[in-house]
């Protein structure tokens, strides 16, 4: 191994000045090379909790004993799910047997316990054919043919539609998984190409509760906003969505940008809830930016080689963190007052800094007046992990089928993916809400939208 030895008074003496010159230069060279490796060596150990990659991406091989046992500890803080007891549509009493000493007479009897046993009665379709009968009038010779009722020409219910836009729309399978299920389950031969036409009668359907959900979250006071990436014929787009509590509206467009970002909100004015992108922070009304964003940027600093770095890394992961938990337990005057002046020192002492630790710091200087919003207003939250939740389907069905291959698909898209996190937020079945869009789609009526207005209590 080489030896290294410090330059003393004396080797700088006795050395020759263009020799001195050289090793100054070889030693600048190095530095910037090891503080080039330093930031590549972050990139390389970027993953979901320490940067803003998306948890899909992480690689499933790297995570070790201490991720399990962390998925361990929150599996056990999980709201779990229990069956509950349906309304019988048959009831079996059962008695207790002959006793073991021989008597029959029993005395007391009382039920102590109901055992709920749920099956499917035999699935058999409903085929109905339509017999048409022509004739001639005898008065002009005209042949007169039976037309088929325009609720019926379709060839496929209500029902069977709706089945069909669950499995390819809210479970995002594919064209050829709905066909296997159409034949192994109901029996039913179709080609892909009917599945398509169903999914485009599907999505006109529902354009009334589209429309209505884009109506009810422009209205609403606080929004969630966030894109993701999506592809059309391998083309990038993005999926926008915006979102709160009671809905959420799905968009997708061309570009990322701020006419993207207007369309998407139109002539909404009230609270926004978004992450660090440039189109939010220009956003002219109040905003609260995602901590959870700031809080993994600074963990990944915090792992980082160069002392400064990871100790300014740190300190701001820990503070962020305590102004992320104030959401649930507010903090009195003079916590709110000690918290306050370690945020401004921590910015003071960095913010000068030309590495990365300075480039955070300024980024929450500049961030300042929207970091704490949530303790101002009410029904804001502090994270923006709101509208990340309501993506995730989305980035999975986009990993899986690569995106859609057709304008009318990216509508079929946004419309059942607005319906169907708007059901999950409602805690309502969403086959119900698509056989009734469907079997008013098909009697040429406006299907019933008025829940998608109604407030929770």
């Amino acid at each position: 191994m080489p030896v290294r030895t410090c330059l003393t008074t004396e080797v700088v003496m006795n050395t020759p000045w263009p020799m001195l010159g050289y090793v100054h230069v070889l030693h600048g060279e190095i530095q910037a090379l090891r503080e080039r490796i330093e930031v590549l060596e972050a990139k390389l150990s970027a993953d979901s909790t320490n940067s803003n990659k998306p948890p899909s991406s992480d690689n499933p091989f790297t995570k070790g004993k201490e991720a399990n046992k962390s998925n361990r500890k929150d599996r056990k803080k999980r709201k779990g799910f229990r069956q509950q007891a349906l309304s019988p549509t048959q009831v079996t009493e059962l008695y207790p047997g002959k006793c073991s000493c021989g008597c029959n007479s029993l005395t007391g009897v009382e039920p102590y316990y109901v055992h709920q046993v749920v099956e499917l009665p035999e699935i058999k379709l409903e085929v109905t054919h339509f017999i048409l009968h022509r004739g001639r009038c005898r008065h002009c010779g005209k042949m007169l043919k039976a037309l088929i009722p325009p609720q019926q020409r379709t060839g496929y219910g209500p029902r069977l539609a709706s089945i069909i836009a669950v499995m390819a729309g809210t479970q995002a399978d594919s064209r050829r998984a709905t066909q296997d299920f159409l034949f192994s389950v109901l029996g039913l031969p179709v080609s892909q190409g009917a599945i398509q036409k169903i999914l485009d009668r599907v999505s006109r359907a529902i354009e009334p509760h589209y429309q209505a959900i884009g109506a009810l979250v422009r209205s609403s006071p606080v929004n969630h906003v966030d894109e993701t990436a999506w592809y059309c014929k391998g083309m990038l787009q993005w999926l926008w969505v915006m979102g709160n509590s009671l809905a959420a509206y799905f968009m997708i467009h061309r570009h990322r940008s701020k006419k993207a970002f207007q369309a998407l909100i139109q002539d909404w004015q009230g609270i926004l809830i978004s992450d660090g992108y440039g189109v939010y922070t220009k956003w002219v009304g109040l905003r609260q930016t995602c901590l959870a964003h700031l809080i993994r940027h600074a963990k990944g600093l915090a792992e980082r080689k160069d002392h400064e770095i990871a100790k300014c890394g740190a300190w701001t992961h820990k503070e962020l963190q305590r102004l992320c938990h104030m959401a649930k337990a507010p903090p009195t005057a003079g916590e709110w007052n000690m918290f306050y002046a370690r945020f401004i020192r921590l910015v003071s002492k960095y913010s000068d800094r030309p590495d990365d630790a300075g480039k955070l710091t300024r980024r929450l200087i500049d961030e300042m007046d929207h970091l704490w919003l949530f303790l101002k207003e009410a029904g804001v939250a502090p994270t923006n992990n709101h509208a990340e939740r309501l993506l995730r389907f989305a980035v999975l069905w986009r990993k899986a089928s690569f995106g859609t291959v057709s304008e009318k698909g990216g509508r079929f898209a946004e419309r059942i993916l607005s319906l169907r996190q708007t059901c999950r937020l409602r805690e309502k079945r969403i086959f119900p809400v698509l056989v009734d869009a469907m079997t008013a789609f098909f009697a040429g009526t406006c299907p019933e939208t008025a829940w998608i207005h109604e407030v929770k209590i």
